[in-house]
């Protein structure tokens, strides 16, 4: 693979806000009548949309959500991760030596553009993110679908076959996969073997571990 461009993953890959969105969601629906933990939300819904969640969650509870419910929780998430969010380890120091190396990279969630600005904000991170991160709800049907994948890819030019993804949830994986693309996986506290069921090559268990496969390839 002639690798032009990673795409990397938000939350989970750069941005440890996965638990976060996962307590104060479980909470919300335990709320609204559907008990839950947030092991046990994290388990259904990692790297979900809220778009794609809302449907699972009235199908579950058998009617719809109050008017403005999304949009509410979404806010109280924004508050919860500009006040909580942390680095994933190496996540600064990845995306600089990518840069010294003069390896281009963009970031494609399914958070949306003010989520990932209050993140990076919070770690210290904006002017190094500036212009290259996209929101799937911006780019069309968020992940499992491919449509922020390739448009990261177009903005940078490059062809989806030559494009590297590092993802650690297995809808990412999979629109990855259905762009074209190769993708790691990444998993900080297991082996990884769903994501490498999903379509992973290979499994990271931290970032450092990308530029010993880099060098391999470029060998």
């Amino acid at each position: 693979m002639p690798l032009e461009l990673i795409i990397f993953d938000c939350d989970g890959v750069l941005i440890d806000s996965e638990g976060i969105a996962a307590r104060l969601i479980a909470q919300n629906l335990t709320q609204h009548g559907w008990p839950m933990t947030a092991q046990e939300n994290q388990a259904l819904f990692l790297g979900m949309s809220m778009t794609d969640m809302q449907p699972m969650v009235e199908a579950h509870l058998g009617h719809k959500m109050p008017q403005g419910w999304r949009d509410a929780l979404a806010q109280d998430l924004l508050v919860a991760l500009a006040a909580q969010a942390e680095p994933i380890a190496g996540a600064r120091q990845t995306l600089e030596r990518l840069n010294m190396m003069g390896v281009p990279w963009r970031v494609a969630s399914n958070s949306s553009n003010a989520e990932m600005a209050a993140k990076f904000s919070r770690v210290g991170m904006t002017q190094l993110v500036a212009g290259l991160t996209f929101a799937s709800a911006k780019c069309g049907r968020p992940k499992p679908a491919p449509d922020v994948y390739l448009a990261a890819a177009a903005d940078a030019g490059v062809a989806p076959q030559n494009c590297l993804v590092i993802e650690d949830s297995l809808l990412g994986v999979r629109g990855a996969v259905a762009a074209g693309m190769t993708v790691y996986g990444f998993d900080l506290h297991g082996p990884g073997k769903a994501l490498r069921e999903a379509g992973a090559v290979l499994v990271l268990h931290g970032l450092d571990e990308l530029f010993q496969h880099l060098t391999r390839e470029a060998a």
